[in-house]
Formats: structure tokens, sequence, C-alpha cells
């Protein structure tokens, strides 16, 4: 490690003004940061943790129904107290180990958008807004490619609203070291139609399957399922041949939809 000033604001206004430093990092629990710090990949010459500030925790239900997640809120916490979206409880009970959900928080996540973190899916799947410091951005807009996202310099994730589907599973096929996704699966059925979104497979990092879409909110069921999407632009490496998690999106899709049932 190198040396680096660090600050625990206890309010996101006093944040903001830490991060606006030159060459400031925000902290969330840390779970890629950290390592990327020791691999000497970043340097930041500030870390400013987000751990301190209570507005931005916890799990609670908006007046319209839908989830909202605060952007410091960890891993463990979604599992147990996001029970009123149970697929959303159920991903985040499932991702890493009880070290890492202990500490890794849904903005980190959202913020990182590594191209096999669940969040980013859930989140897509379910058309949720991102609630900056700043302004709402819809999930659609949100996501930019492999480690890209509609986020400023500075600006922290401190809210996710999640709409609450009629019917929605996550089915994910785990690298068994990582437990990140291989590929991962999550389908949401609404009033107005069906969201599926993938992780996992993509070199664009996490995106919707609109062909899946478009059958099912004719026909929710699992033999409306097209076939596995192109191969084409998928993610090839010694885990998986893009052909075999081309495959393994239709594969899931089908388990997830079946499982919604």
């Amino acid at each position: 490690m190198y040396n680096f000033d660090f600050e625990k604001p206890t309010s996101v206004a006093d944040a903001v003004a830490a991060l606006a430093g030159e060459d400031a990092q925000a902290l969330g629990g840390g779970q890629t940061l950290i390592p990327t710090l020791k691999q000497r990949l970043a340097s930041p010459s500030k870390l400013v943790s987000l751990a301190g500030i209570a507005d931005i925790k916890g799990v609670c239900m908006s007046d319209d129904g839908q989830v909202c997640v605060g952007g410091a809120t960890v891993h463990a916490d979604v599992a147990v107290n996001a029970g009123s979206y149970p697929a959303l409880a159920a991903l985040a009970g499932n991702i890493g180990d009880p070290a890492v959900r202990a500490r890794g928080t849904i903005g980190g996540s959202l913020a990182n958008n590594d191209p096999s973190a669940c969040y980013p899916l859930a989140a897509l799947a379910s058309g949720a807004t991102i609630v900056t410091n700043a302004r709402e951005i819809a999930a659609d807009d949100y996501f930019q490619g492999m480690f890209a996202t509609a986020l400023e310099e500075g600006e922290i994730i401190t809210e996710v609203r999640f709409p609450v589907p009629e019917a929605a599973n996550y089915q994910k096929f785990e690298q068994p070291a990582s437990r990140f996704a291989l590929v991962g699966v999550f389908v949401a059925k609404y009033a107005d139609g069906v969201r599926v979104a993938v992780t996992g497979a993509s070199e664009e990092g996490v995106f919707r399957w609109s062909a899946a879409e478009e059958a099912l909110s004719g026909n929710f069921s699992a033999d409306a399922v097209p076939a596995a999407p192109s191969a084409d632009g998928m993610i090839n490496d010694l885990h998986g041949t893009a052909a075999y998690r081309a495959h393994l999106i239709a594969v899931l899709t089908k388990r997830a939809v079946a499982a919604c049932g």
C-alpha cells in the first residue's frame, strides 16, 4: 500500500465536499477498491468513506410501493430487510460470502458496475431509479458499458428505488471460487410487460435481452423463451466460451420464468 489521506464524513454534503479534492475516491464497503489499491491499480490521494453516513443506510417502502435501499446499505441488510421484494432479497443473500455481505454495499456495486456483478442486473431488470446527491437516473440510462456508468466525478449514490414486480426470479450460474456470476439472468414481470437482464456474459457489461422480453410479455412461460442470443460480443475466457455463455442465457431465463410460476 501507499500513503493517502482518509476521511469519514457523517453527511452527504460533507462527503461531496471531501470528494471535490483532487484525486479523491469514494469508499463504500471496499470489496473491490481495497484489492485494487493493494495491487496498485489505483492510487487516489484521498479515500472518503461513506460508511459513517446514517442517512444513506437502510431499506424501506415508499408511499408508491417501491423498495428503497440506501446507497451505503450492506448486502446482508438488503437480504434481511427487502422481504417485500423476495427476488432482490434472495439475490443479496447470495452475493459472495458472509464477510463480503457484511461489508459490501449496493451503492458501491452499482458505482463500480462490474460486468459480472449481481446488483446491476437487478436494477436493470426492475427498471430501478438510481438516486444521487444531484439527480435521479433511470437504470436504462445509468449503465453505459463495462465498468462505465452515468455517474459524474464526485457524485454519490444515496438511494436505489426498486418498483416491486408481480413476479421475479434470479438465476445465477456461479464461478465457484469468486461466486461472481459466470452468467446471471433476472426476470421481472410487471403489469406493462416483462424485463429480462443479463450479467456476466457480455463484453459491454449488463444488458437487457429484448427478444426474450418481447416473447415473454406475450406469453409468460418457459416455452416462450427464444433460442439463445448470438455469441457475438460475449465474453470468451478460461471460465467459459462466448457460445457457452450465450447458451446459458437461454437456459437460465427458462429456469427463472419457471421459478416465477
